[in-house]
């Protein structure tokens, strides 16, 4: 049976978590904010000016539950570890495929099918739904030309093609996500993907729910025992989660951008819910990331269809099953990496 451990999102400043006995408790002050059952969090995560007792922090290490510190604006600064678990020889085979180039490209070239048959699913049901006939038709071109991209992804055996195709299919992509906005569509207005810094507030928003699934993914490969260090369609460099990155991609747009366009549709997240900044970056306010937090703990909790399980999963369990999969091709126990497709 699948267990969904939550995780702990800690966002109000100066905010103090500490372990009373077997249980954690939120401080603001002489305020107790929360408590709840350290058995009930499978991670924590620490937004700005927060604080960690050192007794919690031993205890995750010794569970093996990871603390993240990011700061205030979701941008990833630490995470704390306990010793390296895993099979070493689940490792080593990461590595080793590291090096053959055969495996890399096939690997990479899983990765992208999924994550471009995703958002052309994205865009297809968009279409579907739109009442606006010229947005429906820009939605369903760069639909076909995804398909385009995905059957000469397919046809690829070189790691730099297939990172070709990624990039064009991620620009077509974006450049039809306005059509996907049905209000607000000049506040939130994507403009072209802008990361560091964001640039207006639904690259802002994106950006923070990708941060929050970087994070899930790279606890999922450690779960596992795999290094989130070592990927193959991102290159490696240091302090960057090149794995975790991989992972990430093909869930991306069923994850990350249908929650993003499903706030600002139904005017859950709302202009107002942005501070904009000298030089030109937009971030969300302490509001917004509430909001957001909240919506993502629930939308990890919703099921979604499993084509490899054959079986509905919580979305939040879906990067750790996919970390197992990815896992059990690398031993050898399967031919391919069968990355998570969403009808």
């Amino acid at each position: 049976m699948l267990q969904l451990l939550n995780t702990l999102f800690v966002m109000t400043p100066r905010s103090y978590v500490h372990l009373d006995h077997d249980t954690v408790r939120v401080e603001v002050g002489d305020e107790t904010k929360l408590q709840v059952p350290l058995i009930h969090i499978g991670a924590i995560a620490c937004f700005g000016d927060v604080g960690v007792s050192t007794a919690l922090l031993h205890r995750c290490a010794d569970d093996g539950r990871s603390v993240v510190f990011l700061d205030r604006n979701g941008r990833f600064k630490a995470r704390m570890e306990g010793p390296v678990g895993g099979n070493v020889l689940l490792r080593r085979a990461q590595h080793v495929a590291l090096g053959d180039a055969g495996r890399t490209a096939a690997i990479g070239r899983s990765v992208v099918a999924g994550k471009i048959q995703n958002s052309r699913q994205v865009l297809l049901r968009a279409a579907r739904e739109s009442t606006d006939w010229p947005a429906s038709q820009r939605l369903n071109q760069a639909a076909e030309f995804l398909l385009i991209l995905l059957e000469r992804v397919k046809q690829s055996s070189v790691l730099d093609e297939i990172r070709g195709c990624e990039g064009e299919a991620a620009a077509t992509y974006f450049g039809v996500f306005d059509a996907l906005v049905r209000v607000d569509r000049e506040a939130f207005a994507l403009k072209g993907r802008s990361r560091r810094p964001p640039l207006n507030p639904m690259n802002a928003l994106l950006s923070f729910l990708y941060a929050l699934l970087l994070a899930d993914c790279v606890g999922a490969l450690e779960g596992v025992g795999l290094d989130p260090q070592v990927g193959y369609l991102h290159a490696l460099r240091p302090g960057r989660p090149a794995l975790g990155l991989d992972l990430m991609e093909e869930l991306r747009s069923v994850v990350a951008d249908r929650l993003a366009l499903t706030l600002v549709n139904r005017r859950q997240v709302r202009p107002e819910h942005f501070v904009f900044r000298d030089g030109g970056a937009v971030y969300l306010n302490d509001e917004g990331r509430r909001e957001v937090v909240a919506a993502y703990q629930k939308r990890k909790q919703e099921e979604v269809e499993h084509r490899a399980l054959k079986r509905k999963v919580p979305v939040g369990m879906v990067p750790h099953v996919q970390a197992r999969v990815l896992a059990r091709h690398l031993r050898g126990d399967i031919e391919v990496y069968l990355p998570f497709l969403q009808r």
